[in-house]
């Protein structure tokens, strides 16, 4: 077979350089980098994870309690992911709070009384960003409750089953719904300075993409590109973190906290910089007053049930769900795999479900589920290894423990994080764009129903989030679930998308999908052998104790066995590399 031509990029770098980029780029789910390169890819996912827990805890924790609720949410963060990693649906994600705990939980504190200042945009007071303990507990409420939805929806296999009758149609509005949900609170962070935010992302982009190979003067060559590369957000970060620590110490700069930043138009400029002066002092700095060990344990009491809280749960847990699915089969098409079997969804979801009841329990006023934006490094860092994010994990249980390393962390400029978001969740997009390729995208239904459901999930949040008392019911719980719901994108468009999808008429081959003829059963025509280059067991098959386990007699009954493995045949592979996923 004759080989295709090399591309223009690769024709002036030495063959054995192009052999260690494919080796690098093409690591798969059981493969192990080497340990140096293993060490520094999970210490890049740990900051990704970062960037979602400064926006996530900075907008619901008041400024004193934020180091110690981020050492906590890293603890559980770290001991979820490796349940997830070698329990759950055994994929290579991170798991961490996410808008689908934030637009609830911002709904609840606004539906409380004297509790304004939660409300993004609403406030037209100057004081400071305070949360009553009440309300925490209300918070970790509402988490145990999000929490025992998952148990219950993947325990009982509810979510696999949606999950199979989900053809491209459906997948294509979600996937890049996920992606586009997060552009408001993105945008939020990098307010924090453009200009900081825009330097990050320009180094992520050159690093990752446009950085193939340089040949020094003489005979040196840059044999370090596929590293560098691969490390693109880390090394962008580190860079732009320095420059801002030093811009910083020379007093050019003032950087200030996600609670500020959401009351920034309503404060004199002479107030807010003295109220932010404290925050930056701490930049790339440690409190040598702060303890070193600090065990991530309950310190407002046992969460606090009440109706609002359970109705802000039930929309968190429902829209979790949502996104953690579509965020397994995110991964998958990014590494190259089998669509993700019910089965995996299912013990997937579990185990959030246990881990957000642990870390309610436990204090944190945020649940777990799977991050998009680490997803997404699968495709920018070019690594999808199952150890790198185990290693990020115990990484997560450190930085838990001790507060000072945590601090260290939580320091990184608010615009940093805002950059990192705004790169990351573009690649869950763009893969919601690539369903298309099994559709028939001339095709009026299609472009209507792809439209029209990314168009009203979009508006109808922002409607919402504007006219925060136009749902009224007369039950405030009822309220709080409905304005939870509707201002929700990801819980928005895969409803819309699952109704237009099934109630308007189309052939099947319009609409992506194909009927075996063997079998009778319909399928996608995404999940055909030959687009995938890994086999489905080795991805998705637990580890042989757990899956011993799964096959007692005892869990082949209902609800236990959704769970449960299955047996499945070894798929023909027609390719031994992954193709390069971002060009």
């Amino acid at each position: 077979m004759v080989k295709p031509d090399r591309p223009k990029w690769m024709a002036a770098c030495p063959q054995h350089d192009l052999d260690e980029v494919d080796t690098l780029k093409n690591l798969k789910v059981d493969r192990r980098p080497p340990l140096m390169l293993n060490i520094a890819l999970a210490l890049q996912h740990v900051m990704v994870h970062a960037s979602l827990c400064a926006l996530v805890v900075g907008a619901l924790v008041p400024q004193s309690e934020k180091e110690r609720t981020t050492a906590s949410v890293f603890f559980y963060s770290g001991v979820s992911t490796l349940f997830q990693t070698c329990f759950g649906s055994c994929l290579p994600l991170i798991q961490s709070p996410s808008l689908d705990f934030l637009v609830p939980a911002l709904v609840l504190l606004c539906a409380q009384p004297g509790s304004h200042a939660a409300c993004r945009g609403q406030s037209d007071q100057s004081e400071h960003f305070e949360v009553p303990v009440d309300q925490l507990r209300e918070l970790q409420g509402m988490t145990v409750v999000a929490g025992l939805v998952q148990l219950l929806v993947g325990s009982c296999g509810v979510g696999g089953a949606m999950l199979t009758r989900c053809g491209p149609l459906v997948l294509t509005p979600v996937c890049c719904m996920l992606g586009f949900s997060i552009y408001r609170e993105a945008a939020l962070l990098c307010s924090d300075h453009w200009g900081f935010a825009l330097l990050t992302v320009v180094l992520i982009v050159l690093l990752s993409q446009h950085l193939r190979c340089c040949t020094l003067p003489g005979h040196l060559k840059f044999l370090l590109y596929p590293n560098v590369s691969m490390l693109s957000v880390l090394l962008s970060v580190l860079l732009v973190w320095v420059v801002c620590a030093v811009l910083q110490h020379c007093g050019r700069i003032t950087l200030h906290s996600v609670s500020e930043l959401l009351f920034k138009d309503d404060l004199n400029t002479t107030s807010f910089q003295d109220r932010t002066a404290v925050n930056s002092s701490k930049l790339l700095s440690l409190d040598p007053t702060a303890t070193w060990l600090s065990l991530p344990l309950p310190g407002l009491g046992l969460p606090l049930l009440s109706g609002d809280s359970i109705a802000a749960g039930i929309a968190a847990g429902l829209s979790s769900c949502i996104s953690s699915q579509v965020v397994y089969v995110l991964t998958a098409r990014l590494l190259k795999a089998p669509t993700p079997p019910a089965q995996a969804c299912n013990r997937g979801v579990s185990v959030e479900g246990l881990s957000s009841v642990f870390a309610g329990l436990m204090g944190a006023p945020v649940g777990l589920c799977s991050s998009v934006p680490n997803a997404c490094m699968t495709s920018v860092g070019q690594c999808g290894s199952r150890a790198t994010v185990q290693l990020a994990a115990v990484m997560m249980l450190v930085l838990g423990l001790f507060l000072q390393f945590t601090q260290l962390i939580t320091s990184v400029p608010l615009a940093i994080h805002g950059a990192v978001l705004s790169v990351t969740y573009t690649v869950a997009a763009a893969t919601g764009i690539t369903y298309l390729q099994y559709t028939d995208v001339d095709s009026g239904r299609n472009i209507f129903n792809t439209g029209f459901t990314l168009f009203m999930s979009l508006v109808l949040p922002r409607w919402f989030r504007m006219q925060s008392g136009f749902i009224h019911t007369g039950v405030r719980s009822l309220d709080i679930f409905l304005q939870s719901c509707l201002m929700l994108p990801v819980f928005l468009v895969s409803l819309l998308a699952f109704l237009l999808d099934h109630t308007v008429s189309g052939t099947l081959s319009e609409r992506g999908l194909v009927q075996d003829q063997s079998t009778r059963k319909i399928q996608s025509l995404a999940d055909k052998p030959q687009e995938i280059s890994q086999n489905l067991v080795t991805v998705y098959k637990p580890p042989q104790p757990v899956g011993k386990v799964l096959d007692w007699p005892g869990l082949r009954t209902f609800p236990f066995c959704a769970c449960r493995s299955m047996e499945v045949e070894k798929i023909t592979l027609t390719s031994a590399e992954m193709s390069s996923l971002l060009p």
